[in-house]
């Protein structure tokens, strides 16, 4: 039998854990469209290499003129299980595919720790283009890039979607969520259970994010494994 890896923050699982102090969240523009309707975006489109291949033609918005190429995705595409980002950033740009630099490397480690393996998931983004200068999107974008999103989830059909930060939390979930209130909590949207957890990006910036992710990975992992057979 497998064991969880204790250091994967560089702490014993078993250490007693302190209440960390929490700084204040950055939180996006509270403007994006309310809830995601799985159902209605590219209908006619069958499977995730035709909606690629849409994405990789689109021009609706102007991050596609400032990025080297569309990030739409990458993982099982029958995976059950669902990681939504925020955007590409510089290193996911320059490869094409999402969370490959210091973030992705990090969720990459949390992953493994959690043994669940990046081969049998998928990993989207709210949008496909990088922001210049790794901004936040504005609402107009989210608007043009949501559709790509709400299609992805319609053909994955995932059991368990996972919302990495505020940003992935609002689009998906409510427009006025924070992610301080939220994260660790099941939710239940038309059948499928959703939960929002810190992006990998803010554990780089303050560590007192590192414990109550790895707790809500553990309840991530633990709801994976009790999934029943398709």
């Amino acid at each position: 039998m497998s064991t969880e890896q204790p250091g994967l923050f560089d702490q014993e699982e078993t250490a007693p854990v302190e209440k960390a102090t929490l700084p204040p969240e950055i939180v996006p523009p509270q403007v994006f469209l309310p809830g995601v309707n799985y159902e209605q975006s590219y209908p006619g489109v069958n499977s995730m290499q035709e909606l690629k291949t849409v994405a990789l033609g689109c021009s609706n918005c102007r991050l596609r003129e400032g990025c080297q190429q569309v990030v739409f995705g990458d993982g099982n595409s029958q995976a059950r299980l669902l990681f939504i980002g925020e955007g590409p950033g510089k290193d996911e740009d320059a490869a094409g595919l999402p969370f490959v630099g210091r973030a992705g490397q990090l969720l990459d480690k949390i992953l493994n720790a959690a043994e669940l393996k990046r081969s049998e998931v998928y990993i989207a983004n709210v949008v496909k283009c990088r922001p210049p200068g790794n901004r936040l999107p504005n609402p107009d974008e989210v608007k043009h890039c949501r559709n790509f999103l709400e299609a992805q989830i319609r053909l994955l059909d995932p059991a368990i979607i996972v919302c990495l930060g505020s940003m992935a939390s609002q689009v998906v979930i409510d427009p006025a969520v924070r992610i301080t209130k939220i994260r660790g909590t099941w939710l239940t949207r038309q059948g499928r259970s959703i939960m929002a957890t810190f992006h990998p990006a803010a554990l780089l910036r303050n560590e007192a994010y590192k414990r109550p992710t790895w707790e809500d990975f553990k309840a991530i992992r633990n709801a994976y494994r009790e999934l029943p057979d398709r």
